[in-house]
């Protein structure tokens, strides 16, 4: 896959500015990154559109979760179906028994920072 088609999908995505998953998803763009975006309520980040429910997206490299662990298990099976190469929970999104469903599934669960491994370049 090029790496040019690879997407992003942020999980928590808000129109509230300073929310952390905000933040990632204006970091995502400066960095050359494609995102979509998921949250509660519909709305726009930086012109993309926020989704909600269970969008049908394709070529999702990546997800990074912005929600507690508790908010996450309606959507273990759908993050699953999107077949991401890696999951980053980011901090206070910890969530053993999701990362151990992930790696049984042959996805990466990485417990680390969105916006510290796109500013060190490790992303």
């Amino acid at each position: 896959m090029e790496t040019s088609a690879r997407k992003t999908l942020v999980v928590g995505a808000t129109e509230k500015p300073g929310r952390y998953a905000t933040l990632a998803a204006d970091s995502l763009l400066r960095h050359g990154h494609q995102i979509e975006l998921l949250g509660l309520r519909a709305g726009m980040v930086n012109g993309h559109p926020i989704q909600t429910g269970q969008p049908d997206l394709e070529n999702i490299d990546t997800v990074t979760m912005y929600v507690g662990a508790r908010n996450q298990t309606e959507l273990y099976d759908y993050i699953k179906g999107l077949k991401p190469r890696r999951v980053i929970f980011n901090p206070g999104a910890e969530n053993p028994e999701f990362e151990r469903q992930l790696k049984e599934e042959g996805i990466e669960p990485i417990e680390a920072c969105t916006l510290v491994m796109l500013s060190i370049g490790t992303y």
